[in-house]
């Protein structure tokens, strides 16, 4: 699609990173660090913020930055402490710029997507190229599904050198030759050397082959590994950011703080930072305004005049925790308990009972974080809806716990990346999907007379607690391979924030580290699932969402219909593009026809010829046999041409369709004007 051409880009990914390195230093300085070499530092970065302004004609951008320039000058080749009024002033002018730069147009897009806000492009591109790095990945996805094609035919040398071996065993007992045929024997002589040399080349052919296919898989498994790991970003690249706003909030306050952060070389998905970051300026913004004390106040009590806040980023397996904690005054009980009998959360009589645990519990609900509240229950309820949302955004979890007169914590887990996921494939009613590792806490073998079973759920003990059961082939609404009865279930017990749960299912086919795609728009799928993945050989499966799938499982259920019987109509699809075929195949399974794949015409030609097919749907453009030579071929097969044939094209022109007609396709459908239900309609009047 046409896009108009953006010419700030590169100069607001380049101010972006000048105005960060800018920050970081000002702060340092702030802090009473050596002044020399972060002097210089800064004025060569304003310099440079200077002369890239004029270059896109931005003039009162690089006057501020000359501005930035003169305010520090004066201490180039000084040791002594740059003074406090001085950063201030000068973070100030840094805010100025970083307005000016947000305010520069960005380019409209014609028919795509909005572009992204300043601050998100700042994530996607100055750090690693978000879009260059998925490019990557799609590529050696592509590139491993021909490789493991490759290896398939590698394994008809074998059968070849098999047939080589038993031509020259016949020659080794054909019956020896009288004198009186001399050339005969020659010849024969040399027949059994050549064939002797045939299978030696083969067996060297076989073996270099079969080596080298399994070397460049170890190549390309790491090769995707690195590239997958380029989509990550240290967690420090928010540090600046999260050290300004505690910073400006205690200035505001009048209050003394140290800001101590940790663990920022733990890298995640740029996506979950550029979310992750908003809540977290909550948090610490939170710990201040309403943790931390004044001085006066914390020495009264005892407390050293100066707030220490912290903020520790931790690994832990595919996850990563941020912990924020203050030695503030912690959470108001009595002011919590008086919001709660307010606004209905619990009733009067029992508000004298309710202990520090039930008081975070009844905060992490909401509902006592509006306006004129905040100052009384510490400030903790807006900020924890907005961590809350996020938390929920991001597949992870938020905790809090608070110790009166000593302080707060609080702790956001997330996944370290949203598109990567270490996963358990299983198989459930001839569907393979992939489950989160995280998520399952324990995989058993469950007897059927183990299950209790009511009218609206069945459920298990685990644990010594009753939780809920579900068989996974019900959450996907199919009917479970060999019925419900059996003497027992293959069990794996799910957790999340939402609970705990087992699903059964028919069985498990391994762990594998895989790249979560969106869905396409058009493909239909269930609820729990919130993405795919493609197996080596290119074919999508289902990613479920844990949490979606235990909250299917804890409702009751008040009906289980059956699922509509559908003819397993064959339709073979003929499309050398990976994105199309997924989403054709999604479409026609969910309608419940039965989905062969070929990813050329000459391979298309091949399965039409070994299988009777009720419907071909055929892209146009592919290398080799084009779809319009497909259809022709077909129609003029007296055992293909009662099989109707629908071409799906990008090309739109009359005489497209025109040769489409002419060829014999029952129907012509245009990429462009793709629409599910159009597809399955013009299938249904074909072939019923």
């Amino acid at each position: 699609m046409a896009q108009n051409k953006d010419k700030y880009k590169y100069f607001r990914i380049e101010a972006h990173e000048l105005l960060e390195g800018l920050g970081k230093d000002m702060l340092e300085l702030e802090k009473g660090k050596s002044g020399k070499d972060l002097v210089g530092r800064i004025l060569r970065h304003a310099h440079t913020l200077k002369g890239a302004s004029r270059v896109v004609k931005q003039p009162e951008i690089a006057e501020i930055a000359h501005a930035l320039e003169d305010a520090f000058a004066p201490y180039r080749e000084q040791s002594n402490e740059v003074p406090p009024e001085r950063v201030n002033h000068a973070l100030g002018l840094l805010d100025l710029i970083a307005a000016r730069v947000s305010s520069l147009d960005l380019p409209v897009a014609i028919n795509t997507e909005a572009p992204l806000p300043v601050s998100e492009e700042f994530f996607e591109t100055v750090r690693v190229e978000i879009a260059e790095a998925d490019k990557l990945l799609n590529s050696l996805t592509e590139a491993s599904v021909q490789l493991t094609a490759l290896r398939r035919e590698a394994g008809s040398l074998e059968r070849i050198r098999q047939l080589a071996g038993n031509l020259r065993g016949c020659l080794t007992l054909e019956p020896g030759l009288n004198g009186n045929e001399p050339r005969e024997a020659s010849a024969s002589v040399k027949l059994r050397a050549l064939t002797e040399e045939l299978c030696t080349h083969l067996e060297h052919l076989e073996r270099n082959i079969t080596a080298r296919a399994e070397q460049v898989t170890v190549e390309f498994t790491q090769v995707h590994d690195a590239a997958n790991r380029l989509r990550l970003l240290p967690a420090k690249t928010i540090f600046t950011s999260l050290e300004r706003a505690v910073r400006d909030a205690a200035q505001a306050l009048q209050k003394e703080v140290t800001f101590e952060l940790s663990g920022g070389d733990i890298r995640l998905d740029a996506h979950v930072l550029t979310v992750l970051r908003d809540a977290l300026l909550h948090v610490v913004r939170n710990a201040v305004a309403h943790g931390i004390e004044l001085p006066a106040e914390r020495v009264s009590s005892g407390k050293p005049a100066q707030g220490r806040v912290e903020l520790r980023v931790e690994r832990r397996a595919n996850r990563a925790a941020f912990i924020c904690r203050d030695d503030g005054r912690g959470i108001n009980v009595e002011a919590v308990r008086r919001v709660a009998v307010l606004r209905g959360l619990v009733p009067a009589q029992d508000t004298t009972s309710l202990h520090m645990e039930e008081v975070v519990r009844i905060i992490m609900k909401g509902g006592v974080s509006t306006s004129n509240t905040v100052d009384e229950v510490s400030g903790r309820g807006i900020g924890l809806d907005v961590v809350r949302e996020t938390a929920a955004r991001l597949k992870g979890e938020v905790t809090m716990s608070s110790d009166h007169g000593q302080g707060t914590v609080v702790e956001i887990c997330v996944p370290v990346s949203l598109s990567s996921l270490s996963a358990l494939e299983v198989e459930t009613s001839g569907t393979v999907v992939a489950l989160s590792l995280d998520a399952i806490r324990e995989i058993r073998l469950v007897a059927d007379h183990d299950i209790a079973r009511s009218a609206t759920k069945e459920s298990i003990v685990y644990n010594g607690k009753v939780i809920p059961f579900m068989t996974l082939a019900s959450a996907l609404r199919r009917e479970a391979v060999g019925g419900r009865k059996r003497r027992s279930w293959t069990t794996v017990v799910l957790e999340a924030s939402s609970g705990i749960a087992a699903f059964g299912v028919d069985r498990l086919l391994g762990t594998a580290n895989i790249i979560v795609k969106p869905l396409p728009t058009l493909a239909f799928a269930e609820p729990v699932a919130v993405g795919a993945s493609l197996d080596a050989e290119g074919n999508p499966q289902l990613v479920i969402d844990s949490e979606g799938l235990i909250a299917a499982a804890d409702k009751e259920i008040t009906s289980t219909p059956k699922p509509v019987s559908v003819e397993r109509t064959a339709i073979l699809v003929v499309d050398d593009s990976l994105t199309t075929r997924m989403l054709e195949q999604s479409i026609l399974e969910s309608a419940g026809y039965e989905v062969e794949l070929a990813t050329s015409g000459e391979e298309g030609l091949s399965k039409a010829r070994k299988r009777q097919y009720q419907l071909f749907l055929v892209d146009v453009e592919m290398p080799g046999i084009s779809g319009f030579e497909f259809v022709s071929q077909t129609q003029n097969d007296a055992s293909l041409r009662n099989v109707p044939a629908i071409l799906v094209t990008s090309r739109n022109a009359l005489e497209d369709r025109r040769r489409g007609e002419q060829v014999g396709a029952r129907a012509y459908i245009v990429k462009g004007e793709f629409d599910q239900g159009h597809l399955l309609k013009k299938i249904r009047e074909l072939i019923g």
